[in-house]
Parts: C-alpha cells; sequence; structure tokens
C-alpha cells in the first residue's frame, strides 16, 4: 500500500506515531490553525521535503470529519494544478497529511510583487483552476472551498504553475448537499439559501476570484464597514442572494468586454443556467485573444491593499455547522438580477459552528 493510512473506518488498527517519525523526520511546526497545525517533514530515505497537516481528534468530532474527508479525497485525485497526496496516518490521537511542497507563495501575493500585471497572467491564472475545477467535477466532488487564498504557485523559480489546495470541506456530489459551508465572500446563492447543491457552487467561487483577480475589490462587500461580523454577513448574504455586483468605475473601466461576459456567466444566480468548469476553458477569455495585455499592476495592487490588508477574509470563519436560517428583505436595490427582493439569507451565526480555514 501506498499510504500509511491503510483504513479509515470504526474498528481499525491504528499507526503508531513511530510508524510515521520512523519515515519522516518532522519539523518545528509553522502555523498553527484552530484544527490543524502545519510543518514540514523530511523523507528519511530520500531526504526530500514535503508539508504536513496534524489535526488533533481531541479538537471534535468534526476535525476528526474533516481529517479523514481530506484524505479519503485526496486518495482520489491526480491533476498537475492539485497539490498531491503523499503519505497518510492515522493514529489514536492524530492524523497526518503529508503532500507535495509548493513553494511558490500565494497568487494573492506573487501579484502584489510583480512589476507588470495583466489580464492575460490573471487569465492564465483562471485556466489552470478551471482545469482543476473541471477534473473534480468529472469525478461528482465539489470542492466548496474555493478562494483565492487556496491558490499557490508550485516553485518559487517558475511562476507558470499554480496549485489548488485544501480539501477537508470537499464532497462527492449526492443531490442532498444543503449544510452552509465555504467562506462567507464566495458562498453561491444556493448554500447562503440553503437549497441542495452541487457542483455549480465552485463555479460561482470561481467568478469571485476573477473579479478579484481584475479590480482588486471583492464583488460583495459592506460599505458601512461593520465591525459586527454577523451584521457583515448579513449585509453580505443579502447581496449574494439578489446577485447584486457592479462593474465599478474606475476600477472596471479598462478591463475587455470578455472578460466581464465571463464574470457575469460564473457569477449567475441560477445554477442551472451558470456556465460550468468545462464549458468556462472554452471561453473567449480563457481560449482566444479576448484578455488584454494593459498592465493593471497600479490599480488592482492598490485595492488589494486596500481591502485586504486587514486580512478580514483570512480571519474570518468557515461554516460548517447548520445555522438559524430567516427570511428577511434585501433593503438594497437589485442591480443585475430579477431575483425577487426577498432574499433568504443566514442571520444567526452560531459561534459553535464556526471553523476557522486552514490556509496552509
Amino acid at each position: 500500500m501506498p499510504f500509511g493510512c491503510l483504513a479509515l473506518r470504526d474498528g481499525r488498527s491504528y499507526n503508531s506515531l513511530s510508524d510515521v517519525t520512523d519515515k519522516y523526520e518532522i519539523g518545528q511546526v509553522l502555523k498553527a490553525k484552530e484544527f490543524c497545525e502545519l510543518c514540514l517533514v523530511k523523507e528519511r530515505q530520500t531526504d526530500k521535503v514535503y508539508v504536513c497537516k496534524k489535526f488533533l481528534k481531541k479538537d471534535g468530532r468534526k476535525v476528526r470529519k474533516a481529517a479523514k474527508n481530506e484524505i479519503m479525497i485526496l486518495k482520489m485525485v491526480k491533476h498537475p494544478n492539485i497539490l498531491q497526496l503523499i503519505d497518510a496516518f492515522e493514529t489514536r490521537k492524530e492524523f497526518f497529511i503529508i503532500q507535495e511542497l509548493a513553494t511558490g507563495g500565494d497568487v494573492f501575493d506573487w501579484i502584489l510583487d510583480q512589476g507588470n500585471y495583466t489580464e492575460r497572467d490573471a487569465a492564465n491564472v483562471i485556466r489552470q483552476v478551471l482545469e482543476a475545477v473541471a477534473y473534480l467535477h468529472s469525478l461528482n466532488i465539489v470542492h466548496r472551498n474555493l478562494k483565492l487564498e487556496n491558490l499557490m504557485y508550485y516553485r518559487e523559480s517558475n511562476h507558470n504553475k499554480v496549485v489548488l489546495r485544501d480539501f477537508y470541506l470537499s464532497r462527492f456530489e449526492n443531490g442532498s448537499i444543503t449544510e452552509p459551508c465555504g467562506t462567507p465572500e464566495y458562498l453561491a446563492p444556493e448554500v447562503v439559501a440553503r437549497h441542495r447543491y452541487g457542483r455549480p457552487v465552485d463555479c460561482w467561487a470561481v467568478g469571485v476570484i476573477v473579479y478579484i483577480l481584475l479590480s482588486g475589490n471583492p464583488p460583495f462587500y459592506d460599505e458601512t464597514e461593520e465591525e459586527n461580523t454577523d451584521m457583515h454577513n448579513r449585509i453580505i448574504f443579502c447581496r449574494i442572494v439578489a446577485g447584486e455586483f457592479e462593474f465599478d468605475s474606475p476600477y472596471w473601466d479598462e478591463i475587455s468586454p470578455a472578460a466581464k461576459e465571463l464574470v457575469c456567466r460564473l457569477m449567475e444566480v441560477d445554477p442551472m443556467l451558470r456556465i460550468t468548469a468545462q464549458d468556462a476553458l472554452s471561453h473567449g477569455w480563457i481560449a482566444g485573444n479576448g484578455a488584454l495585455e494593459k498592465n493593471l499592476k497600479e490599480g488592482v495592487c492598490a485595492q488589494f491593499e486596500k481591502n485586504f490588508a486587514k486580512a478580514k477574509w483570512r480571519v474570518r470563519g468557515i461554516y460548517t455547522h447548520r445555522r438559524h436560517v430567516q427570511l428577511a428583505k434585501c433593503q438594497q436595490p437589485v442591480t443585475n438580477t430579477n431575483e425577487p427582493k426577498m432574499a433568504l439569507i443566514l442571520i444567526s451565526l452560531l459561534g459553535s459552528g464556526v471553523i476557522f480555514g486552514c490556509n496552509l
């Protein structure tokens, strides 16, 4: 068997910690998140360095479920734009997930460091994301947590290859997914509304990523700068369900019509009408000459720093528990859709239902 963890079921035999340490030299913890730790490990036989996530079982049932889920999904997938699973172990106290080490840094940070950044650069990133998503969807896997922070460059010396990470919220599409799950600003309308949902939610999230990459702004935002997280999310969710976003001037004045058209098709409120990942790969902005070569660096980076300097999205929770759902009227006018103003939004966000993202 290629993996150290041979079975993930009740009545199983556990690995001992020595099974892990005999094979890998475990380095110091680099990051400690809400329910997992990140460290580097070196395979003793080959001296190859990998990244390791350690999930502590004592942190609760949802942590254990997340670890098992990520291992199950990663064992199934093999794609050049997805960080590959190298090994997995389950001891009585922990799960260890060992993956390829991506050294190129976040796409988010790379853009800030560039002297020249164009639509074509953004399209190259999105093409690779869509290829990974289309592959996952061909396996009936819904990622459920696509966001800019989960995109990395594979190697520091080559910023052409983008890889997708973090599969602990991924699920198989079975027609019965209803739990609200993901990062609030990237949630599709059907997730917010607690409808059954599936693969189209990933395409919506890709649309949000495209919007951010081209303008430096999130498509759905709270103009009041509300510090209360519950109130902030109430406003965001209302706008998401309504599909209320705009191509604001001056940020979108120089952006190509092809880019705007793709954003609208990815962020179509009706999931049945939303473009698929596979079809998006054939869109003119991705496959043709629709992406412009104009340098967007100054405008995009200025908005990046304004919107993300406080790392609001990086510390806001990922929702995985059931919520109280109520009907509330959306006070803002609906500008981009014919959806009714009565929006189904999540109003009561239970503190016990927050698991913070493990952005490793």
